[in-house]
């Protein structure tokens, strides 16, 4: 198997890995906990706020790095596909804070997770089929996807009664 040209990777993760993380955080500062969250009964699982801010940017350099990874790879189905499904993925887990703090919508969110999950798994797939360390800078990231989803559907059945409809 061909070696990964690290020259070629540098320059395309030279803007992409904070690219990424600028519009994950961005993402995350104008839709972020506010007295309505902080009112929602929460889990004993529930980290500490500033691990979210910690955790976040370390995940969003990994996928930047890993898609720097697969864009230098000989254009093919796959890649494109590959692309494709990362590109989804990532724009829905931008919204996803909206979905949550911005619009309260608790029970969507939780599904909006799944979906978030799943198209990261095929993009994980993808990614790993071209280059392996590229699907495995991935794992974190959806270990991440799991547990919040765990934490979503936690503060759902604690707080029936707070979610509100995403366009109500």
């Amino acid at each position: 198997m061909k070696s990964i040209d690290w020259k070629a990777v540098g320059k395309r993760a030279i803007w992409i890995v904070p690219l990424i993380v600028v519009a994950g955080s961005l993402s995350g500062y104008f839709f972020r906990p506010d007295n309505w969250y902080e009112g929602l009964a929460k889990p004993s699982f529930q980290p500490p706020g500033a691990a979210f801010g910690i955790v976040w940017p370390i995940l969003y350099a990994l996928q930047g790095l890993a898609l720097s990874i697969v864009l230098t790879q000989p254009p093919s189905r796959t890649r494109r596909t590959a692309i494709i499904l990362f590109v989804v993925q990532l724009l829905l887990n931008f919204a996803w804070s909206y979905v949550f703090f911005g619009a309260h919508a608790i029970h969507i969110a939780q599904w909006h997770i799944v979906a978030i999950l799943v198209l990261a798994t095929l993009a994980t797939r993808r990614f790993w089929s071209l280059k392996p360390l590229a699907g495995a800078l991935m794992l974190p990231y959806l270990a991440w996807l799991i547990f919040a989803f765990t934490l979503n559907r936690a503060i759902v059945a604690l707080n029936p009664d707070a979610a509100q409809p995403l366009f109500g």
